[in-house]
């Protein structure tokens, strides 16, 4: 992309010509430059500027495609001059964007500004990664923390008919829980929602993130027990007595959870735990590309990099709703 283009007025100014559009969509999707058929993978097309498509020559029946067609923004009416603006906003706003600000930002409905913003969240998920940690890497911190409404905020009889028999402290078991494990060498963070803090739902969470042999900081609760049996150098601090004791502390992963809450709370107010985890890798997408004195990344390379990772995913309405299953990755 133009790297003169730093603000969101410029970007919308930008992709408001539909030949920018173009060439930014080659950009992240073709990075040779060279365009190719997502049916037959030709290379050998027409670009059609009046309807926007290019034309295959290849033996199959669809042989006119548009430049979202194998992206999160296939099948959308949206233009590309309203996806990719909202894609800017959502990869930038440090505290999220709602479906209302975005419906009221670029003149589509709520529901779908809705859609739109799920989709992105899917293309913001990275699928493949090394894990942390090594025997002579810095050491790696891992918390989990609970996501839900305050009791106090809740009606009378929600509260009667949801923690009927419950002692207080149980209020906790109604609420989605999501485990995070943060880098101290690269400051990068990977979260997700787990079902339950079972001892082993927790550690194998940390052996499929984190190298054997690395120092794992925790608090101290029952499911990191024995986690040095597991080919671990594992140390503990006690909430009840202290928050950080030398280097033992998980202080960093704690941030993490302050920037997802102030979001859910902020701005989404109401997430339903059945998509709880789409916003949790929007929060990780942004805290891992954030900028820092070794790499000062700008709102433009946050959104490039959200933008290359459009292909290959696909969401329906459907799956979003939960009507059919999970959604597509190519």
């Amino acid at each position: 992309m133009d790297a003169s283009i730093k603000t969101l007025q410029q970007a919308i100014q930008h992709f408001t010509d539909s030949e920018n559009c173009r060439k930014f969509m080659v950009f992240v999707r073709w990075p040779d430059g060279t365009p190719k058929c997502p049916y037959c993978g030709a290379t050998k097309l027409t670009w059609l500027a009046k309807a926007n498509v290019y034309r295959c020559y290849g033996d199959h029946k669809k042989q006119k495609f548009s430049l979202k067609v194998g992206t999160v923004f296939e099948d959308s009416p949206i233009g590309l001059d309203k996806w990719l603006p909202a894609l800017w906003l959502l990869c930038n706003a440090k505290n999220g964007i709602s479906s209302y600000e975005l419906h009221r930002a670029l003149g589509v409905t709520q529901k779908t500004a809705w859609f739109m913003l799920h989709r992105i969240r899917l293309a913001m998920e990275t699928k493949s990664f090394v894990k942390f940690g090594g025997p002579d890497s810095a050491p790696v911190e891992a918390d989990e923390t609970f996501v839900g409404g305050k009791v106090g905020n809740m009606h009378r009889a929600v509260v009667r008919k949801r923690f009927k028999g419950m002692a207080s402290q149980a209020h906790n078991q109604t609420k989605a829980i999501v485990m995070g494990i943060r880098d101290r060498e690269t400051r990068q963070v990977r979260a997700r929602v787990i079902p339950d803090v079972n001892r082993e739902t927790l550690q194998n969470e940390i052996l499929a993130n984190v190298e054997k042999k690395s120092t794992v900081y925790t608090d101290a609760a029952q499911g990191y027990y024995n986690l040095a049996r597991r080919d671990f150098i594992h140390d503990t601090v006690n909430h009840l007595e202290e928050y950080v004791r030398g280097q033992v502390h998980t202080q960093g992963i704690e941030n993490f959870w302050s920037l997802l809450k102030r979001g859910l709370k902020g701005t989404y107010v109401a997430v339903e735990p059945f998509h709880l985890d789409r916003y949790v890798t929007e929060q990780v997408f942004r805290y891992n590309n954030r900028a820092t004195k070794d790499n000062p990344l700008t709102d433009g390379d946050r959104f490039t990099l959200a933008a290359s990772q459009i292909s290959g995913k696909r969401l329906t309405y459907a799956e979003l709703t939960g009507k059919v299953g999970g959604a597509q990755v190519f």
